[in-house]
């Protein structure tokens, strides 16, 4: 990152947020309940239970933990199920556009996601956007317990990081939990895992589009380090 940039360096999300893939992710977490004999879930009863760590979302949907071996079954099947639809998932409404204005104009953003790296970034090329990203993170480790420290691995990474002028776009709580980690702010957007109504007790913006997103980004952090209070 240039410090002399103006403007939002903008760290996005993945699953959910660039990549809308929500009814992959849908559809394969009711195979992953089928699997056990549960109930399928709406999209919005999914929306209101998700969470992280994902072994709660399980325990919330059967009102105890999952013992190790149904977990290692549900995971299974879930990511078969996922990675069957996921070549034929679009990037959100706008997302490729936006991103490269954003990079023509000389504006910084980077991608970090909770997604295995070694599945991420084959993704990312395929959409062809990784150029306009400064770095790409996934997960190296196989973490499912939230994404605070791997935005705080993300941001060490990032050259010449700036949190005054930073601001995190995902479309789950942790996002906004990790931002406040690392000391930005955050934008969260409703076209993925939770609800408007979830999403908004997080106590940050809550947008409908990525552009909103871009733009509620950029008015943060025009305001200067006085809002960070």
């Amino acid at each position: 990152m240039d410090p002399e940039t103006r403007g939002a360096h903008i760290v996005w999300d993945w699953n959910g947020t660039l990549l809308h893939d929500i009814e992959a992710v849908l559809a394969a977490t009711n195979a992953a309940l089928a699997a056990l004999g549960l109930p399928p879930l709406t999209l919005a009863r999914y929306q209101e239970l998700y969470c992280v760590p994902v072994t709660r979302f399980y325990e919330r949907l059967m009102g105890r933990l999952p013992t190790a071996e149904e977990w290692a079954g549900m995971d299974e099947v879930f990511h078969r199920h996922y990675f069957d639809r996921v070549e034929r998932v679009g990037l959100a409404e706008g997302a490729a556009e936006l991103l490269a204005a954003r990079r023509a104009a000389g504006l910084t953003q980077s991608l970090c996601s909770l997604a295995r790296h070694e599945h991420l970034v084959p993704l990312v090329r395929r959409h062809g956007i990784e150029e306009h990203f400064v770095r790409v993170d996934g997960s190296t480790d196989g973490n499912v317990r939230g994404k605070a420290r791997q935005m705080a691995a993300h941001v060490a990474a990032l050259g010449g990081f700036d949190p005054r002028r930073t601001v995190v776009v995902g479309d789950a709580l942790d996002d906004a939990v990790a931002a406040a980690h690392v000391g930005v702010r955050a934008v969260l957007y409703t076209g993925g895992a939770h609800s408007r109504a979830g999403l908004a007790s997080a106590g940050v913006p809550v947008v409908d589009t990525l552009t909103e997103a871009v733009e509620v980004a950029e008015e943060l952090v025009a305001e200067g380090p006085a809002s960070l209070l």
